[in-house]
Formats: structure tokens, sequence, C-alpha cells
């Protein structure tokens, strides 16, 4: 059984790094409940941007040289190339490009949740699931394992365990 110094310290670690991390949580937090509504245009306001691209292009080379994320052909004359998010004029090469997306600071905090392994920003998310899993450790040594509250967290915490795997088998 591990000593009363033993359950203080990871106290104290639990208290300090939590106050650390709270600001951390609150960010992950806000834009995991904005990738939930991703598909939707909540929060989202309209970006126009205009591009000088070569001329006389079809549309499939210019949506290569413009290189942006979801834009499809609607339709093409002669003279214009009608996208799903603007709009390309053959004759002086300049396409015209509507987006829905976030501000700037949103659009960085959602950014922040989507981090890969080719981002700077997945150290942060690897040091932030590490820093959750001690969490998850040191909650189990915030009391002595003889006493009535710690078995009633093991308890608990097997509900939310249970609670957690069958939403996601039966939820997806």
């Amino acid at each position: 059984m591990a000593s009363t110094k033993l359950h203080m310290a990871f106290r104290k670690y639990h208290r300090w790094l939590g106050f650390f991390l709270a600001g951390i949580m609150g960010v992950y937090a806000i834009s995991g409940v904005l990738l939930i509504f991703r598909p939707t245009d909540i929060l989202k306001y309209e970006q126009t941007n205009e591009y000088q691209i070569e001329t006389q292009l079809n549309s499939q080379a210019a949506i290569q040289q413009l290189r942006v994320k979801g834009l499809k052909a609607n339709g093409e004359s002669d003279t214009q190339v009608e996208f799903n998010y603007g709009h390309y004029d053959k004759s002086s090469g300049l396409a015209v490009i509507t987006k829905k997306d976030y501000p700037i600071v949103l659009a960085k905090m959602v950014k922040l949740h989507k981090a890969t392994n080719n981002s700077p920003l997945f150290w942060l998310n690897i040091s932030f699931g590490v820093a959750l899993l001690f969490f998850v450790v040191s909650a189990f040594f915030m009391f002595l394992p003889k006493l009535p509250i710690y078995k009633n967290g093991l308890k608990i915490a097997g509900a939310g365990a249970l609670v957690t795997i069958l939403v996601v088998i039966f939820g997806s």
C-alpha cells in the first residue's frame, strides 16, 4: 500500500497541473464543440478572395491552379467556369472564390484540435493527452484505498468507462 506521503505528493501535482491545464482544456473544449458543428455554417462568415491565374484554362486546370479545398466545377462556357464557390473568367484569368470559414481566432482553435503529426502543434496535443492520462491515474491517489470514497470512486470510474464504451459501440 502506498504511503500517505506519496498520496499527498500526487494531490499536490494533480492540483498544480490541473491549474495549468485548465486553460488548455478550455481551448480544447471550445474547439471540440465547434468541430461537432463543422458541416454547418454556425459561427462562419463569407470570405471572398480573388486569384489571378493563367488565362484560357479549362475547369480542371483552373481547379488545379487555384488549389482550393472542395472546389468543384458546376459548369463551363467559352468565357467562364462556374464553381461551387465562385467563378473564373477565362479571358482575364481572374477567379473569384467565396467560401465560408471561421473567424481567425476560431479557425486557429479548430486547427489546434485537428493537428496531425505533420503539424508542430501535435506536440501540444501529445503533451495534453499524457497530462490527461496523469489525471486519470492521480485521481486514484487523491484518497487512501481503504476509505469508502476511494471504493465509490472506482465504481463511478468503471461506470464512466462502461458508458463511454457503449456510446462508442452503439452511437457510431
